[in-house]
């Protein structure tokens, strides 16, 4: 894919209704728009929110892993603002095939749920997150936009906000659970097949998609050996090449498990 020079766009929030929830007008480029969706701060401080992002039609954005090639999604926040960014979640996303290239992202709407942490709980705070994604088609064109959230703790909850990050919510994979989970994993004394052991929702007759996520920019897509007894499922992984020197011990790897109408994301911890 070929990378055309980048396209920064500039979007500025201003306060939605007498509840002070965020929502900003779209920043837009030739590949689509963005913007945030952000409530009042909670008592504790933590602030939910969404970047939402609209290809448009034959356009692609990215998973956080976006695979071959591609932008994965940034949402930034200066240190001096008064707030942390502690967690970004990302909806089940899907294998686009491009020639040889196998891209992770989405081809449609997709809301990116993100917490946030605010300093001083209570006290009124302008905010400044830039978010940073990649949309594509026959080029690649990076997408930056600057937002300024005006965070406020105010009573009662803002209707349609909290409509839009619910739905957002409902699309992020599960949990590991006592039904859908890896039950084992372990890779090869060379490093070059990870096998793993499933289990998969009860009724489960087709197999599994499974993406492995190691080091960054290193995606396991393909599955060979595989066997399935009942709601058991194994199979072997072909690593390929690592970085050089990579030492496998102590780090942890993220798995999705794609099967049926559900999804499962958990990491593999490797001693």
């Amino acid at each position: 894919m070929k990378l055309a020079p980048a396209a920064l766009v500039a979007g500025s929030l201003g306060m939605a209704g007498v509840c002070h929830a965020e929502i900003s007008p779209w920043a837009t480029n030739e590949g689509g728009r963005m913007r945030i969706v952000a409530m009042p701060p909670e008592p504790d401080g933590t602030v939910r929110g969404a970047l939402q992002i609209e290809p448009r039609p034959g356009w692609i954005t990215y998973w956080r892993e976006p695979g071959d090639a591609g932008i994965p999604p940034q949402i930034m926040l200066p240190e001096a603002d008064g707030a942390t960014l502690t967690r970004v979640s990302y909806p089940v996303p899907k294998r686009i095939d491009n020639g040889e290239l196998r891209d992770l992202g989405y081809d449609h709407p997709v809301s990116l749920p993100f917490e946030l942490k605010v300093r001083q709980p209570g006290q009124p705070l302008d905010l400044t997150a830039s978010a940073f994604v990649g949309l594509c088609r026959n080029i690649c064109i990076p997408f930056q936009a600057d937002f300024t959230l005006k965070l406020e703790t105010v009573g009662g909850t803002p209707v349609q906000e909290a409509m839009i990050l619910n739905a957002a919510a409902s699309k992020i994979p599960e949990a590991p659970s006592d039904e859908f989970a890896v039950a084992d994993h372990s890779i090869s004394d060379n490093k070059d097949v990870l096998s793993l052991k499933l289990k998969l929702p009860p009724g489960s007759t087709t197999p599994p998609q499974v993406i492995v996520t190691g080091p960054e920019g290193h995606v396991l897509f393909d599955g060979q050996n595989a066997t399935q007894h009942g709601d058991s499922y194994s199979l072997d992984m072909p690593v390929g090449k690592l970085p050089k020197n990579y030492d496998i011990k102590g780090k942890q790897w993220g798995v999705l498990v794609i099967a049926g109408k559900r999804a499962m994301e958990t990491s593999l911890s490797f001693r």
